[in-house]
């Protein structure tokens, strides 16, 4: 009996520890003005059916969005073996060049949008090591055809690489030399630049991401999606964020970090197209995306980048307009 009561007095103190560890890590400020951008995907106004230039240009102008992620995707800058073609993203970059917009550039086999990994087809059957020699290539011919650019501030090398648990079955696992060297090609390339690499908010540890790069990305992910469960709500606080900034300051060093994904548009298991609408609103409804705005403001990010614009035009082309102009005014508001 005496041995159990030892046992608890010493539990109590380790959760006792912890949680003061936790208060103080998340002793954070919190800051008062939040920098928004937008993530911006051809590929998903593709799957939307859209026009890509039409939401492109929606989201410069009537957005007003002055900073913006964008992606070159494989199946869009080499959809034919050997035949690079750039003209999709040459367009994205000197448009947002021609208003001072502010761009993340990712770069890489593992980016921004499902399924995570953008294979084009004709890739599919090649050996690893056959693509990792592509991918090098051009990720070298993109560094060098954008560096000069004044549009370009970071360089985005993959995207949540780290997160070897999320569809898995279409990356694999994580190479970690490879990616190694795609972060020292993109430095050679372009020693001026910082080189951004993220991980995920919900599931990553953090380190790994917080190390290999100069500047630290994550993502918030509130509302989620289960076949088998239904939805699923993140148990985590804002608090978390900011905890787990400090602690990654204090045992990997100082450096600059962002919110680069933000997720304002449903977790759906099919296509968006081929999902009903009051499915679409329930899962992401303006209350929702009120919540995850606010959320977000607490996570003591300054600057934090906005997943789902495709499909906020897209649900104004049905007629809602609300969640575009919900973003609308977070633009105005800066």
């Amino acid at each position: 009996m005496r041995i159990a009561k030892i046992i608890a007095k010493y539990l109590l103190l380790i959760v006792l520890f912890f949680a003061f560890l936790y208060v103080v890590l998340s002793f954070r400020p919190i800051p008062r003005e939040i920098s928004y951008g937008v993530s911006f995907s051809k590929l998903h106004s593709d799957e939307l059916g859209l026009d890509w230039k039409k939401v492109y240009s929606a989201i410069l102008d009537d957005l007003g969005a002055k900073k913006l992620r964008l992606s070159a995707h494989w199946p869009m800058i080499e959809p034919v073996s050997g035949q690079l073609s750039y003209t999709d993203l040459d367009y994205q970059i000197n448009e947002a060049e021609k208003r001072g917009t502010e761009i993340i550039l990712a770069v890489g086999r593992r980016l921004p949008g499902w399924p995570e990994c953008h294979e084009p087809d004709w890739a599919k059957n090649l050996s690893w090591e056959e693509r990792k020699e592509i991918v090098l290539g051009n990720i070298e011919k993109t560094v060098l055809r954008y560096k000069d650019s004044e549009g370009i501030k970071y360089w985005q090398v993959e995207n949540e690489p780290f997160l070897e648990v999320f569809a898995k079955e279409h990356c694999g696992e994580l190479d970690w030399d490879f990616l190694r060297e795609e972060i020292a090609l993109v430095k050679e390339l372009d020693p001026e630049r910082n080189i951004l690499v993220t991980d995920s908010g919900n599931l990553g540890l953090w380190y790994g991401a917080w190390r290999a790069g100069d500047i630290f990305g994550t993502s918030v992910y509130i509302y989620l999606w289960n076949p088998q469960i239904g939805e699923i709500k993140t148990v985590y606080r804002p608090s978390v964020y900011r905890a787990k900034t400090r602690l990654l300051e204090l045992i990997a060093g100082k450096k600059k970090s962002i919110l680069a994904e933000l997720s304002l548009e449903p977790w759906l298991l099919s296509p968006i197209s081929e999902t009903p609408l009051d499915v679409q609103i329930e899962r992401m409804s303006q209350e929702k995306f009120d919540e995850v705005i606010r959320f977000a403001k607490r996570t003591g990010f300054s600057d934090q980048y906005l997943w789902g614009a495709e499909w906020w035009y897209w649900m104004k082309e049905q007629g809602n307009s609300a969640y575009w102009d919900k973003a609308k005014d977070l633009f105005l508001s800066e």
